[in-house]
């Protein structure tokens, strides 16, 4: 059964220089880093990135992403015992799952070497597909209803969505990520 999510961000795993909206729905990169941002175990520290307050360790599951006409974003998972205080490498070897864009056009599932994506239609909205026992991440492009890109993976540990909205380049970028409930497919 496919769990359509309403998944929110959790505050305490943002890096300090992103604003999380006060519903928790969306995020944006800020130049002037926090206000004192309390210390957590959980807080990226080097990766600006976010992640949200709900794992999984089973099930289908499903989010959309309202990425708009931003230049840069990266979307997807990452397990649970991945560094969030020192150098970072997101590739699946070190649990992260992810597709990315950055120059306003340039689209990648970030494997090693990343695999350069073709996308016929920029997507306004991405939509996340996470089936735990299966292995898969799969990403949507929601605005011409196209599949982007599949990854297979072993999952051992609790999964998190991620959520990176671009550190800022110009005006087009400053615009948050947005997480919105998702579309019914039919």
């Amino acid at each position: 059964k496919l769990t359509r999510r309403e998944v929110t961000l959790d505050p305490d795993t943002a890096h300090p220089n992103l604003v999380l909206s006060e519903d928790r729905k969306s995020v944006r990169f800020v130049e002037v880093g926090l206000r004192d941002v309390p210390d957590s175990p959980r807080r990226f520290t080097i990766y600006p990135c976010v992640l949200a307050a709900q794992g999984f360790t089973s099930g289908k599951h499903y989010w959309e992403v309202e990425v708009g006409d931003k230049t840069h974003w990266a979307l997807g998972v990452c397990k649970d015992s991945v560094s969030r205080k020192g150098e970072l490498t997101p590739l699946p070897e070190a649990g992260y799952w992810r597709v990315r864009l950055w120059n306003g056009d340039k689209y990648a599932a970030t494997t090693t070497p990343f695999t350069p994506l073709t996308l016929r239609v920029k997507p306004k909205r991405v939509g996340v597909f996470l089936d735990y026992e299966a292995g898969k991440v799969a990403f949507y492009n929601v605005t011409d209803r196209s599949h982007i890109y599949t990854f297979t993976a072993t999952f051992t540990e609790k999964v998190w969505p991620l959520f990176y909205p671009g550190i800022r380049a110009g005006r087009k970028n400053a615009a948050p990520l947005v997480i919105r409930s998702p579309t019914d497919w039919e």
